[in-house]
């Protein structure tokens, strides 16, 4: 995927043989082993052609050749769950300087001197939303409170199921944003034609939205998983949510979730309890102002706007490039 992205954007682009040695059983680990090893070759053959100044890593398997063969060149990382995953722990020790989205990640790398809390890296635009603006964009009324429910990735499909199955009671609480993903938006489609025509017209249902910055803007609430993203996109808006975290992996979501739910700004809602838990969870929150702005307030502390051009300067500075 992230081959054809860059690709697309016209920046040239190298690949390197890697696999992950993690979980992958006995069977399998001789040949990855030997992929890695081929990937430090290529790795040296690109380092050679290129004569890079600074190394950026933001981790996945296929940075560890690259780490080994430019382990004396400056290198910079950024960690972007809370928790680290094996290999940002792996390229730590290679690491100059270690960028994090929040400080309680510094206890993951044996050299804490070394870690600088710059918060998320956000894409540009996302600010170029008003509420009013964002309104108007996505058809909304603007005397009614906004969900937003965020079902896109395969991981997320609990989420659109329990929505499916309280979507009525949902939308007399709530108008709703709902980008389900291109996998399940027919059935969605299909629900939405089945509703009464009042209701119809508070559910905006959506595969995907290019203008994310819009559902940010508009939205009261987000129920969602916690990705890392959220720990950037919802303190920028100061937006509350409620966070399902994907239970079918290495626990970095959960820890996201509990980062902010363990600052007031967000509430968990496990994924065996959504069916029971969403309709009344939603409704607490929705139908009380006060608790809604306090999390609102609390989201607002944790931003960190200059994120990316805190990590550039890092890279510059290491680069040896005048400060950005």
């Amino acid at each position: 995927m992230e081959e054809d992205l860059v690709k697309r954007a016209g920046i040239p682009y190298r690949s390197i043989p890697a696999a992950g040695l993690h979980g992958v059983g006995l069977r399998a680990l001789p040949s990855n082993i030997a992929r890695l090893a081929r990937g430090v070759l290529e790795s040296r053959r690109i380092l050679n052609d290129f004569k890079p100044n600074v190394l950026f890593f933001t981790g996945g398997y296929v940075a560890a050749p690259m780490a080994v063969a430019g382990r004396d060149l400056p290198i910079v990382l950024y960690v972007p769950d809370i928790e680290p995953g094996l290999a940002l722990k792996f390229l730590g020790y290679f690491a100059d300087v270690v960028t994090v989205t929040a400080p309680d990640s510094k206890k993951y790398f044996s050299h804490p001197e070394r870690i600088i809390h710059t918060g998320y890296p956000l894409r540009p635009g996302l600010l170029n939303w008003s509420r009013e603006t964002a309104m108007s964009h996505l058809n909304l009324d603007s005397s009614l409170p906004t969900l937003l429910v965020t079902g896109g990735s395969k991981g997320a499909r609990s989420i659109n199921m329990a929505v499916l199955r309280h979507l009525q009671e949902l939308l007399r609480l709530a108008q709703i944003i709902h980008l389900t993903g291109s996998l399940d938006h027919p059935t969605f489609e299909e629900a939405a034609q089945k509703l009464p025509r009042q209701m119809q017209r508070r559910y905006r249902v959506l595969p995907y939205l290019h203008e994310m910055g819009a559902a940010l803007a508009s939205a009261d609430l987000a129920l969602s998983r916690a990705g890392a993203s959220t720990l950037g996109e919802y303190p920028l808006f100061g937006l509350p949510a409620v966070l399902t975290p994907y239970p079918y992996a290495w626990r970095y979501q959960k820890v996201n979730a509990d980062y902010l739910a363990e600052r007031n700004a967000a509430v968990i809602l496990p994924d065996e309890y959504l069916n029971d838990k969403l309709l009344p969870v939603i409704h607490d929150l929705l139908t009380n102002a006060n608790k809604r702005n306090a999390m609102r307030a609390a989201m607002k502390k944790l931003s960190h706007p200059q994120a990316a051009a805190e990590i550039a300067a890092q890279l510059a500075k290491l680069a040896g490039d005048p400060p950005l």
